[in-house]
């Protein structure tokens, strides 16, 4: 979570937000180990207990997020609810190094520029040129595209200094022209750089970390699995849908006023000039990307084109998996070299270090506490018991309840977090319920990347709210707004294309 500014609402707020789950979250704990829930075996009252306390960590994050990930486990095995081979394996899950293969080549791609060389080719075509409509909507596009390879908030930090001067250079065209471009255009494109990078990352399984997040728990706990192109045929056109919707929302709560400025093809011009050719580093790190990509959908397509019990097609998905493929593609980067007589390469381990670990300890700790709830029994009673409050449960009103829960508690906490919570509740209720996990799982990683409203509830958001020029009002607006667009576009996206890609 993003710190917000000193002195704000915002941060005496989160202040006490933090001071109070502090120690709330110990008495939770201390509480249910005293008077453990009835119904339970030993074992699942004792998770029970660590839940909780790692949940009020989770969402009021008194400490690190990562540090409660990981001292949920550690209680496991002390308390032991499992031993520690048992609760830490999950750490281990091959999904684990499709998340440190992906950030490796998402790094390589911020470290040479290639990611900013790819928005400037963007902005400069000509269909956009100066027209205001169409730049705000290609200043969206650009992210759209970028987060779904790597994560919002490095791709709105990069394309908000972008966007930044477009707008500057557009701005000093029009009074040049004797015309004036409204703040409520600048506000609009700026959220729209914001929100397009959220929507953009549910584009493939490695966007964000909920995607795997919630693949990863499919597989391990209920044994159901989707490849990466299913995924993309799956979560593109919903990403496409709820990004078009953005759009013509911010036109019309943002209209610029003016329908052509020539600045804006001049700046654009201009950075692109600046960057000069194509360097070493930036083509290697395109063809390691671009190698595993082609690599990642490759077993899928052979299977449609050959059949599934085809030798080929079993060869490949087994010789192929995506987690291999991204480790030996950023392997790769670690051997191209850039500059041989210095004995340079594309990316050595001072970048290396500088991923996103502590989202993969958060993801390793949430598979192992959901892991810990189907072996101790506790998802189970959780799940009949819900199910017998609730009434009988269809797939789809699952799915719906578990969009909503999603959708709400991510605006207040990380969707990383948010992910692991709601994951292994809903894949008890769909057990319990006896109905297929998988759309009320997607469901809730779709969810968890579209947060909105607030801006603590994204990086995305606090970096564009930073710079002054979007006020806190224009963004609840605009939140809810697109929060009850995307809730009715994600679930009907849902209800169309899962039978139709034969995961129901």
């Amino acid at each position: 979570m993003p710190e917000p500014a000193p002195g704000t609402f915002e941060e005496r707020f989160d202040r006490l937000r933090r001071t109070l789950t502090l120690f709330v979250g110990p008495i939770a704990f201390l509480t249910l180990l005293i008077l453990p829930p009835a119904g339970l075996e030993p074992a699942a009252q004792r998770l029970a207990a660590v839940l909780v306390l790692v949940i009020v960590y989770w969402v009021g994050e008194p400490i690190p997020l990562p540090v409660t990930a990981l001292l949920g486990p550690v209680l496991c095995v002390v308390l032991r609810v499992g031993s520690m081979g048992d609760v830490f394996a999950p750490f281990a899950s091959p999904i684990i190094f499709l998340f440190i293969g992906s950030f490796l080549l998402a790094r390589s791609m911020s470290v040479h520029g290639l990611d900013r060389r790819i928005a400037l080719k963007v902005l400069s075509l000509r269909r956009i040129g100066g027209r205001t409509g169409r730049l705000m909507v290609g200043l969206g596009l650009v992210p759209l595209c970028l987060s779904m390879w790597i994560s919002d908030s490095a791709t709105t930090a990069m394309i908000c200094p972008v966007a930044l001067g477009v707008l500057s250079s557009v701005g000093a065209a029009a009074r040049a022209e004797g015309r004036a471009l409204p703040l409520k255009w600048e506000q609009g494109t700026l959220l729209l750089v914001a929100y397009a990078s959220l929507i953009g990352g549910i584009g493939t399984p490695i966007g964000t970390p909920p995607n795997l997040i919630a693949l990863g728990m499919l597989e391990r706990l209920s044994g159901a699995s989707i490849d990466f192109l299913s995924w993309m045929l799956l979560t593109i056109p919903i990403a496409a849908l709820v990004f078009a919707a953005a759009a013509l929302l911010f036109r019309l709560l943002h209209p610029a006023g003016v329908e052509c400025v020539a600045g804006a093809a001049a700046f654009v011009a201009m950075e692109r000039a600046a960057l000069g050719p194509l360097s070493r580093g930036q083509l290697n790190t395109a063809a390691a990307f671009g190698t595993a990509a082609f690599l990642w959908v490759l077993p899928a397509v052979a299977a449609i084109l050959l059949g599934q019990d085809h030798f080929l097609a079993q060869e490949l998905e087994a010789r192929l998996p995506e987690g291999g493929v991204a480790l030996l593609a950023a392997g790769v980067l670690f051997l191209l070299p850039v500059d041989w007589k210095a004995r340079k390469f594309t990316l050595d381990w001072e970048d290396g270090v500088k991923i996103d670990w502590g989202t993969i300890l958060l993801f390793g700790g949430g598979l192992s506490l959901g892991s810990l709830m189907f072996t101790t029994g506790m998802a189970d009673a959780l799940g009949e018991g819900i199910v017998r409050r609730l009434g009988a449960l269809s797939v789809w009103s699952l799915t719906a309840l578990a969009l909503f829960l999603a959708k709400v508690i991510t605006e207040f906490t990380s969707n990383t977090a948010t992910a692991n919570m709601l994951v292994p509740m809903v894949l008890a209720l769909a057990e319990s319920a006896g109905v297929s996990p998988v759309p009320p799982a997607v469901a809730v990683a779709l969810g968890a990347s579209m947060a909105f409203m607030l801006p603590v509830s994204t990086p995305s958001n606090a970096i564009v709210y930073g710079t002054g020029k979007v006020p806190i009002t224009a963004m609840i607006r605009a939140g809810i707004l697109l929060d009850v667009v995307s809730y009715l576009l994600i679930f009907a996206g849902l209800r169309l294309l899962m039978p139709l890609l034969g995961y129901l």
